[in-house]
């Protein structure tokens, strides 16, 4: 089944009680047992249920995976994963990070006598250099927030296979429309789901997906055991979204594509950032594991002006000044006081999250209405 034909029908299947071709919204916390452990697969909507099992499915499927995981946001995803560690274990991560990620990483889990190692990975080989004997996970995102470094993954596989570590990607950037990194060697993908796979803006949700069965019980363990999980009606907004997955992502692709050299040519733009251009760092790379480059593009004003970018951001009329990414309707951000404001300013600054930098979520609207809107706030 190709990839377009599995965001509508992969690992789904009609209803079996009146064959609806929606799984319905099971709205009820626990379901009726004939005899005491008696049942019809469902006990209690925190350990699974029906809805949410069938959203599992779709995300297993358009990952090429075994088996998927519905958190209640993809925070509580990575929180699951990293419930996989131990005191003295220690996590090898990508310097340029989501926010969010960074600070469960350093402000929850150090206190736990975990240990991270925040590294620059645009060259993968040079991540063995930072291998010890404790290092168990490898965690990055690719392309990443809000740089858009590229990070080989068949490299980092290798690498990560040789020293029996595992090794996570966040492919909320990229989605499985554009890469698939289970397939490139990765042991475990994660998803806010809240993003590109819902699509809409409407709901908070992030997924995981392996293919190996223990590592998927030990997982599965600690979504019940935890409890973080997401109820039936944003399960069902979250499959209604995948279903047009492939579609959005062309117009995003296509849009983003012409967002990124509108800027690149702006004599008022310092730097663009999105991993289609050329003369990207990491081009060769994208282009082998990528299907297409994706709608987000970062940008810096030049000499950069810090008081030129707010002024871009609050001029906007069609591109909305908002947090998060992903939904249809395009949005503009500036990390270093929205979404990456938890990170030390001279810990962004070392990897280009200056004051100036403007981070776009480029929606599926028309493309010269979009190119309009920033001409205006550039001016």
């Amino acid at each position: 089944m190709k990839f377009n034909t599995k965001t509508i029908h992969g690992g789904q299947k009609p209803d079996a009680a009146y064959g609806a071709i929606m799984p319905p919204i099971y709205q009820t916390s626990t379901f009726a047992q004939s005899t005491p452990g008696g049942h019809k697969g469902y006990e209690y909507a925190r350990s699974a249920n029906p809805t949410r099992h069938a959203l599992e499915e779709a995300f297993a499927s358009i990952e090429n995976g075994k088996f998927g995981l519905a958190f209640g946001s993809g925070l509580a995803a990575i929180d699951a994963v990293l419930k996989l560690l131990k005191p003295g274990d220690e996590v090898l991560s990508t310097n340029d990070l989501y926010s969010g990620t960074y600070r469960l990483f350093t402000k929850i889990y150090e206190d736990f006598g975990i240990k991270f190692n925040f590294i620059g990975m645009q060259n993968a080989n040079h991540i063995e250099d930072y291998i010890t004997d404790s290092t168990k996970l490898i965690w990055v995102e690719t392309p990443t927030n809000p740089m858009m470094h590229i990070i080989d993954i068949v490299t980092t596989a290798n690498i990560a296979k040789k020293h029996k570590v595992l090794f996570a990607v966040d492919n909320t950037f990229a989605t499985p429309y554009l890469q698939q990194p289970l397939d490139l060697g990765a042991d475990i993908v994660m998803h806010s789901a809240t993003k590109y796979l819902g699509g809409h803006s409407d709901l908070v949700m992030g997924a995981l997906v392996v293919k190996d069965k223990e590592l998927a019980e030990r997982l599965y363990f600690i979504q019940n055991a935890s409890g973080a999980i997401c109820g039936p009606q944003d399960a069902f907004l979250a499959l209604r979204g995948i279903k047009t997955l492939h579609v959005r992502m062309q117009r995003h692709c296509e849009n983003g594509r012409a967002v990124a050299e509108y800027l690149d040519n702006h004599p008022k733009i310092e730097k663009v950032y999105w991993p289609g251009f050329k003369h990207h760092p990491n081009h060769a790379i994208a282009k082998t594991q990528m299907r297409d480059f994706g709608g987000m593009v970062s940008f810096t004003t030049k000499g950069n002006n810090y008081e030129a970018s707010i002024k871009i951001v609050e001029n906007l009329k069609i591109f909305t000044l908002a947090e998060s990414l992903g939904g249809v309707e395009s949005l503009a951000g500036h990390p270093a006081s929205m979404t990456h404001a938890s990170i030390p300013k001279k810990d962004r600054e070392k990897i280009g999250v200056v004051d100036s930098l403007i981070r776009l979520s480029v929606g599926i609207e028309d493309e010269a209405d979009l190119i309009a809107d920033l001409k205006q706030a550039i001016g």
